[in-house]
C-alpha cells in the first residue's frame, strides 16, 4: 500500500463523528452537506432543537457537537451542562449570527470548544471542527477581534503587544499569534513551516510561561496584550 492509499486509509478508518444541531431545516441541511463532503467527517445525527439535540447526542456519542446557539427547547446554558457533563462528552463547536464577547468568555469557561460565526465561508466549520477535535479551541476572527477590543479598551495603545514580561522566544511569539488568530497546529505548521510536533511542542511552553493549561486560556491572555 503506498503512502496516499495508506492516507485514505486512516481517513476512512478514523472519521470525526459530528451532530449537527440548527432548528432551521436550510441551514442545518447546508451544514450536513458541507460536512459530509469531506472524507474525514461524517455526520451521524441532526437536531431542530435543544431537548432533541441531548437525545441525539446521548444515543450516538458524537465527536464534535455542531450546536447552534438560540434554538427552541431547553436553554443553552443548561443544556451545555448536561452534554458537558456526559460520559463520554463531545467538543461543542458553537453556531450563531452574534458575537457577543462576554458570552464568548462565559462559554468558553464552561468548556466550549470553539465558536464560528454564520456569515463565516462554509470551510470555516470544518478548520473549526478538526481543530477543536485535535484538541484545540477555534474563534472566528471576528469574535477574536471583538474579544481584543473588550480586553484592551484601547486598540491603539503604546501598551498593545506587551509581551516582554512574559519571556516568551520570537517563535513562541510567532506561534501565539497564530492561535489568536484561529489557526489549528496543522496550520500553525505550515505557516512556520514547522512539523506539527514542533508546534505542540511549544504550545506546552507558551502554557507554562503563561501560566494557563488550555487553549483558549492562552488566547486570552494573548488578546490581552494586545497580541
Amino acid at each position: 500500500m503506498n503512502e496516499e492509499s495508506a492516507h485514505t486509509t486512516m481517513q476512512q478508518d478514523q472519521k470525526i463523528t459530528v451532530v449537527v444541531a440548527d432548528d432551521h431545516p436550510i441551514v442545518r441541511t447546508g451544514i450536513i452537506s458541507e460536512l459530509n463532503a469531506h472524507n474525514d467527517i461524517h455526520v451521524i445525527g441532526e437536531a431542530l432543537d435543544g431537548d432533541q439535540a441531548l437525545q441525539v447526542v446521548q444515543a450516538t456519542t458524537p465527536d464534535v457537537l455542531v450546536l447552534d446557539l438560540s434554538m427552541p427547547g431547553i436553554p443553552t446554558q443548561a443544556l451545555l451542562e448536561q452534554v458537558l457533563t456526559l460520559p463520554k462528552n463531545p467538543y461543542v463547536l458553537i453556531l450563531t449570527a452574534y458575537g457577543d464577547v462576554e458570552q464568548v468568555m462565559s462559554l468558553l469557561h464552561m468548556g466550549v470548544k470553539g465558536y464560528v460565526m454564520k456569515d463565516e465561508d462554509p470551510q470555516a466549520i470544518t478548520t473549526a471542527i478538526r481543530a477543536v477535535y485535535l484538541g484545540g479551541v477555534w474563534l472566528s476572527a471576528s469574535v477574536a477581534t471583538d474579544m481584543l477590543s473588550q480586553q484592551t479598551g484601547m486598540n491603539n495603545s503604546p501598551a498593545n503587544g506587551n509581551t516582554d514580561d512574559l519571556d516568551l522566544s520570537s517563535r513562541e511569539l510567532d506561534v501565539l499569534k497564530l492561535l489568536v488568530e484561529g489557526k489549528d497546529n496543522s496550520e500553525i505548521g505550515e505557516a512556520l513551516y514547522i512539523s506539527e510536533r514542533t508546534v505542540r511542542f511549544h504550545l506546552r511552553n507558551i502554557y507554562d510561561k503563561l501560566g494557563v493549561q488550555r487553549r483558549g486560556e492562552a488566547i486570552a491572555q494573548a488578546i490581552r496584550r494586545g497580541l
